[in-house]
């Protein structure tokens, strides 16, 4: 699975942090960095913080390798 964030988009609620630390980090109070492509075993997590997302900033694509 692939994610996008539009960084313009977040608020920096940090709702994906805490649904998905290992693959959300917010660096200060509005940096969010993050990685594209989710680990299988993080998937579920970041599904949740993609529904939890209150600006609906985070859009998940196709497993990895997909060309995305």
């Amino acid at each position: 699975m692939r994610i996008v964030v539009d960084l313009n988009r977040c608020q920096g609620y940090a709702q994906c942090v805490f649904l998905a630390p290992r693959v959300f980090e917010l660096h200060g109070e509005e940096a969010l960095m993050y990685l594209p492509e989710v680990p299988a075993d993080q998937q579920d997590r970041v599904r949740r913080a993609v529904a939890a997302c209150p600006v609906q900033a985070i859009t998940a694509g196709g497993p990895t390798g997909a060309g995305h």
